[in-house]
C-alpha cells in the first residue's frame, strides 16, 4: 500500500518518507501485535526516541493511542515482543532481560523461577550457539531456574500451544518453587530470630 501524506511536519525529500513518518504508516497498516514488534525495535535500536513516538503518536487517529503505553525497548527481537504480550495476557509476573551472575542476560522471568528465552533460527543456529545455550541452561539451573526455549516459529505462529506449554510447565513446577521459596523464608526468619 502506498502512502503520500506526511503525518508529521518533518519535511526531509520527496522521495524519501522521514523514518517517523515511515513507522506512523507501518502502525497504521499492521496488526497491533505486530506495530508494538515494529515499535519497540525502533526504540530498541535507537531509531527513535520515547518523545518521537509521543509526537507520531499525536499525529495518528486516537484509537492508536493505547498502543503507546504498551511499547517496551528492553525487546531485542519480534519474538520478545509477542512472548511479552502473551505473558500480559496469561497474568503472570515477569521481567524482562533480567540478568543472572554466570549466565548474561535472559529473555524473560516468570515468577521468580522460569526463564523463557526466545530463540529464533538466526541467532541460535549452528552447533556453537547450542552449545553456549545448553550452558547457560545448566548455569540457570544452577541458581535455581528452569528454562524453556520456545521457539520463534511458534512464538509467531501458534501462540496457543506455546502459551498452553507455559501454562502446563507453570502449574507443574510452580507450586515446588513456590515452597521453596515459603521454606527458605521461614529457614530465614527463624536464623533471624535465633540470633
Amino acid at each position: 500500500m502506498l502512502h503520500w501524506k506526511a503525518l508529521t511536519s518533518v519535511r526531509e525529500s520527496l522521495h524519501a518518507a522521514p523514518l517517523i513518518d515511515a513507522v506512523a504508516h507501518s502502525v497504521l497498516c499492521q496488526a497491533p501485535r505486530e506495530a508494538l514488534a515494529t515499535l519497540d525495535s525502533v526504540l530498541h535500536h535507537g531509531l527513535l526516541t520515547r518523545d518521537d513516538l509521543v509526537t507520531m503518536f499525536a499525529a495518528l487517529p486516537a484509537r492508536f493511542r493505547p498502543l503507546l503505553a504498551l511499547v517496551d525497548p528492553s525487546a531485542g527481537s519480534g519474538s520478545e515482543t509477542f512472548m511479552r504480550l502473551l505473558l500480559r495476557t496469561m497474568g503472570v509476573a515477569y521481567e524482562t532481560q533480567v540478568y543472572l551472575e554466570g549466565v548474561g542476560y535472559v529473555d524473560f522471568v516468570v515468577d521468580g523461577w522460569l526463564i523463557i528465552e526466545c530463540d529464533s533460527k538466526e541467532f541460535h543456529e549452528g552447533w556453537e550457539k547450542q552449545m553456549q545455550d545448553r550452558e547457560r541452561d545448566i548455569a540457570a539451573a544452577r541458581l535455581g531456574f528452569v528454562t524453556v526455549r520456545p521457539l520463534a516459529k511458534d512464538i509467531f505462529g501458534d501462540q496457543a500451544s506455546v502459551r498452553q506449554a507455559l501454562e502446563q510447565v507453570i502449574a507443574a513446577l510452580g507450586p515446588r518453587f513456590v515452597d521453596a521459596r515459603r521454606s527458605q523464608f521461614s529457614r530465614n526468619r527463624r536464623g533471624a530470630a535465633v540470633k
